[in-house]
């Protein structure tokens, strides 16, 4: 599986420069089948297909904004630490990483330790 690296992102000329003005980010990786997101009002809403019935949608806090470079990758950032790490935090709650099979949100650079399934007989 290859390493997601940030540096070789290509923006537009509006989040080059939100990207310069945020000190913070928080990277988030969606893992399975079907799972995507997408955003809408120049960052300001969050919209997350998990699998439910219906969409999770997120408004995003003033100080933070959101970016999806990729249908699996969610980039939050912002001037203040704290709220970035919070949103995030509570985007990841929708649907935390599995143990046996590694689907769900999880950080970039988080590693999942995966159980041994039940063994047949």
């Amino acid at each position: 599986m290859s390493e997601f690296n940030p540096s070789f992102i290509v923006l537009s000329e509006s989040s080059e420069k939100l990207l310069m003005e945020a000190k913070f980010f928080r990277f988030l990786k969606i893992v399975g089948v079907g799972f995507k997101a997408r955003t809408e009002a120049e960052g300001r809403q969050l919209f997350l297909k998990l699998g439910y019935s219906h969409e999770v949608e997120f408004s995003v806090p003033p100080a933070v904004r959101v970016f999806c470079f990729k249908p699996n990758i969610i980039c939050c950032t912002g001037i203040d630490k704290e709220r970035v790490h919070q949103f995030a935090g509570a985007v990841r709650i929708c649907k935390p990483p599995e143990v046996y099979k590694g689907k769900g949100i999880m950080y970039i650079d988080e590693v999942v330790k995966k159980k041994q399934g039940k063994k047949s007989k």
